[in-house]
């Protein structure tokens, strides 16, 4: 089962040892849907605390240490904006973000702020469990990945992505990326100017099999370029994304 696998927080602070339950934090101002997410992943196997505002949010993550974070965007106290930032200046940990309003703006928030994904209310326990499975094994994949013979060094001009320490750097600066912003680079350096359909990038990133999340991709994308310059990666109107390099020189140059 999915929940006795063995997997590593983004960072490597915590690490899940086999037959270990994951812990996931629901934060959730509404008792009605904090009960039905937290029934429902308890269902999957899942070890579940929740919170019911932001102070609680934060300290409820710093004494248990969950492994995953499903965090409402609306909280008393302060919002999940405001948890998101406390809790990953702790440790950084994969947050599913849950909102009212269907606003890209706010969603490009939240990214920013460190979540890995978003779903907007109403939306189906179906779905929520499968991003939570999505996450973590996400995390389990960045866990390996650092140990692969992958895990080197790649450079295009003055990007630098360093594969073992999940580090970027433009310029000589670090840039920091979340999780997801991290594994979709990756995996757009993996193939440099192959274009990439959002498809591609759905299965690849968040394991997705459908083309329902595409939207997802595009707000990544736009977080992305933000941190690391848009001219570095180019839209293909209609198809995908591609990760433009350096041209090489030319012969005799």
């Amino acid at each position: 089962m999915e929940h006795t696998d063995t997997a590593q927080t983004q960072g490597g602070d915590t690490t899940v040892t086999p037959g270990a339950q994951r812990r996931v934090l629901v934060v959730e101002d509404d008792p009605t849907i904090v009960e039905a997410i937290a029934a429902r992943l308890r269902a999957e196997g899942f070890a579940v605390q929740t919170a019911a505002d932001g102070p609680a949010a934060v300290e409820a993550a710093e004494s248990w240490q969950p492994d995953l974070l499903v965090l409402d965007v609306m909280l008393p106290g302060f919002d999940g904006l405001e948890v998101c930032r406390r809790v990953q200046a702790q440790r950084p940990l994969p947050v599913l973000m849950l909102t009212a309003r269907d606003d890209e703006t706010d969603m490009l928030v939240g990214l920013g702020v460190g979540a890995d994904d978003y779903m907007t209310k109403p939306f189906s326990m179906r779905e929520l469990v499968a991003r939570v499975h999505v996450l973590l094994r996400r995390v389990e994949r960045a866990a390996i990945a650092v140990t692969s013979p992958r895990a080197g060094t790649l450079r295009f001009g003055e990007l630098e992505i360093d594969h073992a320490q999940r580090r970027v750097r433009v310029d000589g600066e670090d840039v920091h990326l979340t999780p997801t912003e991290f594994d979709l680079l990756v995996c757009l350096a993996h193939t440099p100017r192959a274009v990439l359909s959002r498809e591609q990038l759905l299965a690849e990133v968040w394991d997705w099999a459908d083309a329902s999340g595409t939207r997802t991709v595009d707000s990544h994308i736009k977080a992305l370029r933000r941190k690391i310059g848009a001219e570095r990666i180019r839209t293909v109107h209609g198809v995908g994304y591609a990760l433009e390099t350096p041209a090489p020189a030319a012969d005799g140059a």
